[in-house]
């Protein structure tokens, strides 16, 4: 294996709002509350929501999801 496909091992893929409703067991309307509320880090690409699980996880652990 050389470096580059070593690279491109290590990219993270981008998930869509289905997967993070499922990784973190709530509801796709749940997550789409949470973007109302800019409580979850969002990428757009077009009329589609993408998201990276390591900004998700770090938002996670700083509390930014909470209920008000």
């Amino acid at each position: 294996m050389d470096k580059e496909e070593i690279e491109n091992k290590n990219i993270e893929k981008w998930v869509n709002l289905e997967y993070i409703a499922e990784y973190l067991s709530v509801s796709k309307d749940t997550i789409r509350l949470w973007l109302k509320d800019g409580k979850l880090p969002i990428h757009r690409a077009g009329k589609r929501y993408k998201f990276k699980i390591s900004e998700v996880d770090e938002w996670l652990r700083e509390g930014k999801i909470a209920r008000d």
